[in-house]
Parts: C-alpha cells; sequence; structure tokens
C-alpha cells in the first residue's frame, strides 16, 4: 500500500534519521578499541577504505611507523561499505572526527571550502609545504591544490594507460599503435565495420568516461583555473569527443553496447583482454598484477604465454605526448583532529616525504602502487621492482609527466567529472547523429551554474 502523500515527508525524515543514527552507531562500534596505546603516545585515528590484502599491507604501514619513532601510534580503522563521506561529517557533526582520512573521491577542493578538512599549512611549517610542492610529482600536486593550498598529500597515484594483446595483434599481422590513425587501423582490422555476423572481438572501443583522458591526449583541457571557467567547446576537446564518437558511427550504438553488456558476462570478471574480446584496453596499473597471475596460470597449464605491453595513449597529430587523466588516493587531516602533527608525520613516513623514501619505496612494492615523487622511484628497492615488473615503467614515466591532469580540483567537481561522462555517453549512444556542438555548449553551460553555485555556498 502506498503512503498518503501528506505523510510522505514524514517518512522520508524518519529513515533519513534513522540511516544517520545506523551510520552514527555503527561508526562508533567500528571506531571503539582495546587496543592499548604505549604510555607516552599521542593516538592517531586513521581511517581508510581498504580491505583484503591491501587492508593488511595498510596495517604493516601503521606497524613500521609505530615502531619507527616513539611520539605517536597510528590506529587504522578500515570503514568498508559505501558512505564513507557521511559517515565522516557525522564525525564532524559531534566534535570525534578521525585524525586522517584516505579518500579517493574528487571531494577535496568541497571539504576544504567548507572547511572541512585542513589545509596542509594550518599543520605543517611554511618551509616543509614549499619543499612537499617541489618533491611531488606535478600531477599528484595537482590532485590536492585548491586556491594554491595543498589540502592533502597523495599516497599513490592512479594512472591510464594502454593494455596490448601483441600476441592477438600478431595474429593480424599488426603491430602496436603509436597514433590514433594506427589504433583506429587496428579497430577496422579485427573488427572491419562492415560485417554482417556478431563481433566476436574488437581491436578497440572507447569507454565514454575515458573522455577525461583522451581531451588532454588531443591537446584540450576541460577547465581553464585561472578564469574558472568550463572549457568543454574548445576545438581540441570537441575533436576528442568526435573520435570517440566515431566508433559509435562505425559500429552502431547498439552493437557497442551488446558488445559491452557481453564483457559483464566473463566468468569471475575476467579481465576482457585475456579473454581477446579486445585487442587494445585502457586501464590502470593494478592491472600488471592481474596480467602477471594469468600468463602464470598459463604456463602452469603449459599454455603458450600470452605478451602483453602498456603504452602511453597515442597522440593524434596536435596533441600531447605522456597526456592523460590521473586520479588517486588522497590523504586529508580533518578540522578538529586531536593529532594532527601526528597525522602530518604518518603522511611524511607514508608517502616518503623529508627523508622517508625508502619506507615508501616498500610500501609502494607491496602494494603495487604509484609513487608520488620521483625520490621514491629512485629508491634501489623499487627499482628493483621495476626491472622485475619492466611493464609497470610506463606508468611510472607517466606519472612524472607534465600533461597528466585530474578532474578539476574545485567545488562541485563531482558533478563536474559526472556530467562530462555523461555527456560524452549521450554522444555514443545517441541513436541519431549528435550535434556534438550543441551537446558539449549545453553540458558547459549546466555544469558551469553549477560550479558557480557551489562556489558560493559556505
Amino acid at each position: 500500500m502506498n503512503a498518503p502523500s501528506s505523510i510522505r515527508p514524514m517518512l522520508i525524515i524518519t529513515a533519513i534519521v534513522l540511516l544517520a543514527t545506523g551510520l552514527l552507531v555503527s561508526q562508533q562500534w567500528l571506531t571503539s578499541s582495546d587496543v592499548k596505546i604505549p604510555r607516552g603516545r599521542e593516538e592517531v585515528v586513521f581511517w581508510h577504505f581498504w580491505g583484503g590484502a591491501d587492508r593488511a599491507i595498510v596495517e604493516d604501514v601503521a606497524k613500521r611507523f609505530n615502531e619507527s619513532q616513539s611520539d605517536y601510534y597510528v590506529r587504522p580503522i578500515a570503514m568498508p561499505g559505501n558512505n564513507l563521506d557521511l559517515k565522516f561529517f557525522l564525525s564532524v557533526t559531534g566534535g570525534d572526527p578521525p585524525d586522517l582520512l584516505n579518500i579517493d573521491d574528487p571531494v577535496i577542493a568541497d571539504w576544504g571550502h567548507r572547511g572541512a578538512i585542513l589545509a596542509l599549512d594550518e599543520v605543517a611549517t611554511p618551509e616543509e609545504v614549499e619543499r612537499l610542492k617541489q618533491w611531488l610529482f606535478p600531477a599528484a600536486r595537482r590532485l590536492v591544490t585548491y586556491e594554491d593550498h595543498l589540502y592533502g598529500v597523495p599516497n599513490g597515484l592512479d594512472i591510464r594507460a594502454l593494455y596490448v594483446n601483441k600476441t592477438m595483434l600478431a595474429r593480424y599481422g599488426l603491430s602496436t599503435p603509436k597514433t590514433i590513425a594506427d589504433l583506429d587501423h587496428i579497430a577496422e582490422t579485427i573488427a572491419p565495420p562492415d560485417q554482417t555476423e556478431p563481433y566476436q572481438h574488437h581491436g578497440y572501443l572507447p569507454d565514454s568516461r575515458r573522455i577525461w583522458a583522451w581531451g588532454p591526449v588531443f591537446g584540450g583541457q576541460l577547465y581553464d583555473l585561472s578564469d574558472g571557467q568550463v572549457t568543454l567547446t574548445t576545438p581540441e576537446i570537441e575533436s576528442a569527443l568526435a573520435w570517440m564518437v566515431s566508433y559509435r558511427d562505425r559500429y552502431g550504438p547498439s552493437e557497442i553496447a551488446r558488445f559491452r553488456h557481453g564483457d559483464q558476462s566473463l566468468p569471475g570478471k575476467t579481465f576482457p583482454l585475456f579473454a581477446e574480446r579486445y585487442a587494445v584496453v585502457m586501464d590502470g596499473q593494478w592491472r600488471v598484477r592481474d596480467i602477471r597471475a594469468f600468463q602464470k596460470s598459463q604456463a602452469d597449464k603449459r599454455e603458450e604465454i600470452t605478451q602483453f605491453e602498456a603504452i602511453p595513449l597515442p597522440v593524434p597529430p596536435g596533441g600531447k605526448p605522456n597526456a592523460g587523466w590521473v586520479n588517486g588516493n588522497n590523504f586529508v587531516i580533518p578540522r578538529g583532529a586531536n593529532a594532527s602533527r601526528g597525522a602530518w608525520e604518518f603522511i611524511k613516513f607514508w608517502c616518503g616525504f623529508d627523508g622517508k623514501e625508502s619506507a615508501a619505496a616498500k610500501t609502494c612494492v607491496a602494494g603495487g602502487w604509484i609513487p608520488v615523487s620521483q625520490n621514491v622511484v629512485d629508491e634501489p628497492h623499487f627499482q628493483q621492482f621495476l626491472e622485475d615488473e619492466p611493464m609497470f615503467r610506463t606508468f611510472i614515466e607517466l606519472a612524472g609527466s607534465e600533461n597528466q591532469f585530474p578532474v578539476p580540483v574545485i567545488p562541485g567537481a563531482p558533478y563536474f567529472n559526472n556530467g562530462v561522462k555523461n555527456l560524452a555517453e549521450s554522444a555514443m549512444s545517441s541513436s541519431t547523429e549528435p550535434d556534438l556542438r550543441q551537446l558539449l555548449s549545453e553540458a558547459e553551460a549546466r555544469i558551469q551554474s553549477h560550479i558557480d553555485r557551489a562556489r558560493n555556498e559556505q
């Protein structure tokens, strides 16, 4: 039976209150501890989202930090599931925030704008902050800079590259792509556009979400930090989107949707590259580990070992080399933290800043994570890792590039992020020929309006 319209608002409010209460109670249960803090040390409560094998790595980092000094004691707390941001704001409202939080959503500017997190210059010395800016990779620095202040430190970068099934390409007499034209040739050779029977393989299909990566490759930016304006209607961004939409024109939106849906039915969420559904796929550095496991399983079965390669995104004429979209996991210190200085010391230990590069190299190797500074990359322990995993070198080279850009660190960034993805999806799935200029113009105005409102909110 449907509730009368007069009582629906009350039911909604009640549901929200119950949800908030449940989250608050679960938060208190999760953060309660019978761990005995060593005498004379200040406890640093650290919230994170890692589970499984990664959780063990996090706990090992905390253990190593705790053993390295005698002033602070980090207590890592896994906050699994969704609503981490809601749990965080409930803790802030309740006056009991954690001392340190790790996040992977583009919310730093929103939280900094609201005063929910501290700028680093409120915790660290001016000299430390300036050295940190120089120490970080440009991409890492961009991830946490809002209005010329650092509001956190990335503990690892996520970079996208193209994974190439070289064995599959060789079967078709093809080689690794170096340009956009090469990538298009691979697509049309493996999946001819005039094919009448259903496709079993594709050379490459663009993912609408990756407009954030292809925009910089084509030489464009989706936002101008100098004047605060969304810039979707530039020729470079229009060219990037037009190239992505050209695959819709080749194969039709229904075929692309059908084939993508088939990816989801692979057993055990198999990486589609392993099933040879594609010859080339864009993905992040974590796939290096998956590839090694796949090749080991082939060796164990005495099968032919499939050869793979990771390469930068191919560049069109006039584009930018080693360009793309960067994301990462970021440490932030909540306003009202009881042990902000201890949180800062743990950040330095984890990331490797201020002479702690060796410890950070060990952490990055354990997690298969991209360091945030060349100083950590240069450590012998990490160099040995690169010798053992040469495919990972591509991601390190991209991490140090000046042409890797995150979603802009501005108020309203989550809306901006989703709005751009939705725009590309709409263009690529349209049943009629899309007017790209109109779509870009409408999205630009809509997103700009949202950003302007978010910037003016307190």
